[in-house]
């Protein structure tokens, strides 16, 4: 069986590149309209605490190299709850990433084409987006790297034209500008709320985690490096570029398309052309991640059965639609209720990636603690994750103190999509309660009361019919009491199989099987089997017991390995890890 060509590091580049490099077509009116003239120092901070977070993430996911950013972190060292809930942020900022870009494209296309509407607009280019994903087109590595490219090159454009423009009329402009009165009062107040802002410029410095299984080996490191650098040249500049060729009264009315109006500015209109279509091309490129990362991050969510099964369905193309189609509809009500303005959109997308970047430095922390014989190719320190997690609980704070009513718009999708995903998980008790209310109410209609209960309980018959894995590394009782203790309150299952790799010189004690024959007894409602299995594990292992007892292997579990286990964690297939 051939495996899938790996992505390297120009590639993977592009296509989380894209995403977070587009964020400068909109950052920079935000930042300005909160900084005022001292945006471009804002945007700086936001460059330093994301170099703080190249070293978590590339400790995070150097230990746990799986796809699913957040929630993968989460799931392998804490329960599948706070894993879900980190899911439900990034399902969030996802949604609000795909309605900012598909708006942002078409302010700019409204630009060259006056007579389109944008909202229309935008709601076609999200369905073209959607049909395009459920034919089974994702993004092509070469078609992000010709964007990627295009993109750099007209923002290098466009920082050198406000750079002629300058040594052509003077800093009139920028003198001007600098001696306005300081948005908020103080330079500190308006750093605190420019940076608040301008954390939304990081848009997309967590795709990169989303598909690192698909880059080759020392990539994704680098993919960290490249966006930092693309980020902390570009939107600096680019803000520095607006305030000494704009006055600032021009900045607000040209919020949504300000770089095409600094192009004109600085270049005529054939510069403002270039820089149109160039925002229409890349941020159409983020629109279509958006529809990929949510995509695999559900689907994973499913195979884990946070979700119910049905959305798994796939057509002949290999796409999830209904998956897509959800998330298309969710796109079309946060458009609607927002009503495509582009500050609430930003309000929510950055709280709720805000949120999610805390849940990452809070799964760095459980892994030096939970994980700390984990193999991980660099270490943040705990004193900078420290750092990272109070500058975002900043931000947070910032952009609540700028527009409260941010929170409540963000507070209106996450708490139902937390209580809904929160029943999911819960739908084996839900069921059984369903039972006893179809019992209790229909006892006066017994063939209604038959048939409810009926499918009722062949619903929690097939949901906890699903058997489970865990591969021991010895006779240790203890941590199989803990394996016994993580299933039962996080899996919905009756049957796991503990599965110990022996060969002939290291046979199991007397003494484990009859403790195990005790731990039997305590978890009455899990048929616990005990099976040796003889041969070495690893990936080959996992593969052939998935195919002989039918078991998916992200339904498998292991101990975190030490320093010596001769396999990498993602040649296993997605075994999770749980001690």
């Amino acid at each position: 069986m051939s495996h899938p060509k790996k992505l390297k590091e120009l590639a993977a580049t592009a296509i989380c590149g894209n995403d977070i490099t587009s964020s400068c077509l909109y950052v920079s009116a935000l930042t300005i309209l909160y900084a005022g003239q001292y945006a471009w120092i804002s945007l700086l901070i936001v460059a330093g605490i994301l170099f703080l977070f190249r070293k978590i993430y590339g400790e995070v996911v150097g230990a746990l190299p799986l796809n699913g950013g957040a929630y993968n972190v989460l799931l392998n060292t804490t329960s599948k709850s706070n894993a879900s809930v980190a899911a439900c942020l990034t399902i969030l900022s996802y949604m609000a990433t795909a309605v900012i870009s598909a708006s942002e494209a078409m302010h700019y296309l409204h630009d060259l084409v006056h007579s389109i509407n944008v909202t229309i607009a935008t709601i076609v280019l999200l369905t073209i987006f959607l049909i395009l994903t459920i034919s089974g087109i994702s993004e092509s590595a070469t078609v992000a790297i010709v964007i990627f490219v295009t993109h750099l090159v007209t923002m290098a454009l466009l920082i050198i034209s406000g750079i002629w423009f300058v040594t052509q009329n003077g800093l009139d402009i920028a003198s001007a500008n600098f001696s306005m009165p300081v948005k908020g009062g103080s330079i500190a107040t308006a750093l605190l709320f420019g940076f608040s802002a301008a954390m939304l410029g990081i848009s997309g410095f967590e795709s990169s985690a989303n598909f690192v299984e698909e880059q080759e080996k020392g990539v994704f490191r680098k993919t960290l490096r490249n966006m930092w650098v693309s980020v902390s040249i570009i939107n600096p500049l680019m803000a520095l570029v607006a305030i000494t060729v704009l006055p600032m009264a021009e900045v607000g009315p040209h919020k949504e398309a300000l770089l095409s109006y600094i192009g004109g500015k600085t270049g005529g209109s054939t510069l403002a052309t270039i820089v149109s279509i160039d925002a229409v091309l890349v941020l159409s490129g983020a629109v279509l991640t958006s529809y990929v990362g949510v995509s695999g991050l559900i689907k994973r969510m499913t195979l884990d059965r946070v979700l119910p099964q049905v959305l798994l369905k796939e057509n002949s193309r290999g796409s999830s639609p209904r998956i897509l189609i959800i998330f298309f509809l969710l796109c079309l009500s946060v458009l609607f209720i927002s009503k495509g303005d582009l500050g609430v959109l930003a309000g929510v997308y950055t709280i709720s990636f805000l949120l999610v970047m805390i849940y990452f430095g809070y799964g760095n922390f459980l892994l030096k603690i939970k994980r700390a014989r984990l193999p991980r190719p660099e270490h943040a320190s705990s004193f900078v994750v420290a750092i990272a997690i109070m500058a975002l609980i900043v931000a947070i704070y910032g952009n609540i103190k700028l527009h409260p009513d941010y929170l409540v718009f963000f507070l209106q999708y996450f708490v139902p999509t937390i209580v809904i995903v929160y029943l999911f998980l819960r739908r084996n008790e839900l069921l059984q309660y369903l039972v006893i209310v179809a019992t209790s109410f229909f006892e006066s209609v017994q063939r209604i009361s038959l048939i409810s209960r009926f499918h009722l309980k062949k619903a929690i018959r097939k949901l906890s019919g699903q058997e489970f894995v865990y591969f021991s590394k010895g006779d240790d009782i203890s941590v199989l009491n803990k394996v016994m203790i993580y299933v039962s309150q996080n899996e919905i299952t009756r049957k796991l199989k503990i599965v110990n790799v022996v060969n002939e010189a290291y046979p199991v004690s007397e003494k484990f099987l009859t403790d195990f024959e005790v731990l039997d007894r305590a978890y009455p409602e899990i048929k616990i089997e005990f099976i040796q299995k003889k041969g070495t594990f690893g990936p080959g292992m996992i593969d052939e017991l998935s195919k002989e007892w039918g078991i998916p292997p992200n339904f498998m579990f292991i101990s975190s390995p030490g320093d010596r286990f001769t396999h990498r964690l993602e040649d296993l297939g997605g075994v999770r890890l749980i001690i």
